[in-house]
């Protein structure tokens, strides 16, 4: 299996990540440092975070991660059997959204976040491919926090390439990378540190 690794993007963070099928470009220092830890403390202040429900393998489970799903009042979102209706938007994620926007040429409806406590709290494989999803928008993601490895894996050949996320910085992916890759934020026990994730969406009504 092969396994490639991006440690050090910072000259050359337009390089596409991905060798085929799909495009995921890297952003450092999207926010500076004193930025992101406001947004940080703000986030945790201003939102209703809940513990993650997740339908597997017949039983509801829940996780130790905390989310909060926001979104325009018709965005509501089903993912791992469990539906999702969204908190209104504030005005730090209008703010981000409307830098995203920006970037990518795209109209984003919806944002999913993901609290970590610290690298015990981590995100399995998977793919962000529900049927709500406009296959066509870009998904935008912001990290707060802690640096935590990030690592996709082509759905065919297992191949994996892994980066790490670091403070402030940004992941734009592209269509078609959901078709053909999975994503995993990576468990480690040497990050005691918190973490929030944000992933701008467009749902489709």
């Amino acid at each position: 299996m092969q396994s490639l690794l991006f440690e050090n993007l910072e000259k050359d963070h337009l390089q596409n990540l991905l060798p085929e099928h799909g495009a995921a470009y890297y952003y450092p220092e999207f926010f500076d440092a004193v930025g992101s830890a406001h947004l940080m403390h703000v986030l945790q202040q201003s939102l209703l975070w809940e513990s993650d429900q997740l339908i597997m393998f017949g039983k509801r489970i829940t996780t130790r991660r905390k989310v909060a799903w926001v979104g325009d009042p018709n965005c509501s979102y089903t993912y791992s059997g469990v539906r999702k209706n969204p908190q209104a938007w504030t005005p730090e994620l209008i703010q981000i959204k409307t830098r995203f926007e920006k970037m990518t040429q795209t109209e984003f409806n919806s944002c999913l976040l993901n609290l970590y406590h610290d690298g015990n709290d981590g995100m399995g494989w998977h793919s962000d491919d529900e049927k709500e999803l406009d296959a066509q928008a870009p998904i935008a993601s912001l990290s707060l926090g802690a640096k935590r490895k990030f690592a996709f894996r082509n759905k065919e050949s297992k191949s994996t390439i892994s980066l790490f996320l670091e403070n402030g910085s940004a992941l734009i992916m592209h269509p078609p990378t959901q078709d053909y890759w999975q994503h995993s934020l990576l468990k480690t026990k040497t990050v005691q540190e918190p973490r929030i994730n944000l992933t701008f969406r467009r749902i489709m009504h």
